[in-house]
């Protein structure tokens, strides 16, 4: 009989050893579930458990899936490839409480499969929510190492779609909020964070600093001019009381001013890892650069 492949156990790393890093990202993807869950135990989800479950379960899927997004732009930006380890296992994370998500609205629908699925097919968030996750359930199954080695140079293309994925669920998290969108605006502005670092990259800007102030202030002007057409043509809220609204820091805090704040760690961390390196450049002799010699000391040889 065949043996049966080993069990890798989340937080180790390729060599089996314990990862302090895989496992507190394995504790932090079960908490939000665990809370969840206990809540419901105890009673303290208000009068429609279920519903408070489907959308807690449905904003910590977007929650990590922008977190997957983030490692690549973290682990630059403050110089930590070992954050690459736990970019499957968000992944991964996103795709159960995606699923979660979808099993808790047939429950919602009283077990009734006919209805659920005539609801996907009828209401648009719903169907860009399924397609959503049918994205996620490929780019789950495809995530082993055993696919990455079959699909070669196809599996980069084909994991590039978690950004129209990350937009789909954006969107459904949009549509399904209706009235208070704070929420949503705040996430689409960190999800064009994480986007407008990639648009530097891919234009060759100088990452520092500098160019990621500029662009955690660019962001939060567009997420503020988003909420505004949002509210316009949503619900017909004119735009400049909306927009004047963002203006009432700090008694009103709006989502721009919140994204501007998640937008400004990027500096910061960048700031204190090239202080960082170049402490460490001062201090090591192996990465100080070579001094030139002293005039004396030249004559001399």
């Amino acid at each position: 009989m065949p043996a049966l492949p080993a069990f890798s156990a989340p937080w180790r790393d390729r060599a089996g050893r314990l990862s302090g890093l895989k496992l507190s990202v394995f504790l932090f993807a079960l908490a939000p579930g665990l809370w969840l869950a206990g809540a419901y135990a105890g009673d303290a989800l208000g009068a429609k458990p279920i519903t408070a479950l489907l959308h807690g379960t449905g904003e910590w899927a977007v929650r990590f899936l922008l977190l997957s997004l983030a490692v690549t732009p973290l682990r630059r930006i403050a110089n930590f490839p070992k954050l690459i380890l736990v970019r499957r296992m968000l992944g991964l994370t996103v795709l159960a409480y995606a699923l979660i998500h979808l099993a808790l609205y047939v429950v919602d629908q009283n077990f009734v499969l006919g209805k659920v699925v005539s609801e996907i097919v009828t209401r648009f968030y719903l169907t860009i929510g399924f397609v959503a996750l049918l994205g996620l359930v490929v780019l789950g199954v495809t995530s082993t190492d055993g696919m990455i080695r079959r699909l070669g140079k196809a599996w980069p293309r084909l994991h590039k779609a978690v950004y129209t994925i990350a937009v789909l669920g954006l969107v459904h998290y949009f549509l399904q909020a209706k009235i208070d969108v704070s929420d949503p605006v705040f996430w689409t502005g960190g999800f064009l964070l994480l986007m407008g670092w990639r648009a530097l990259q891919r234009l060759r800007w100088p990452i520092n600093p500098l160019t990621l102030l500029g662009l955690a202030v660019a962001v939060a002007l567009v997420t503020a001019g988003l909420e505004a057409a949002w509210y316009g043509f949503a619900s017909g809220i004119p735009a400049e009381r909306v927009l004047q609204a963002n203006l009432a820091f700090p008694s009103m805090i709006r989502p721009a001013w919140r994204v501007l704040a998640l937008g400004l760690i990027l500096p910061a961390v960048n700031a204190a890892r090239l202080a960082w390196d170049r402490s460490n450049t001062r201090t090591d002799p192996k990465t100080r650069p070579a001094q030139p010699r002293s005039r004396q000391a030249m004559a001399a040889r």
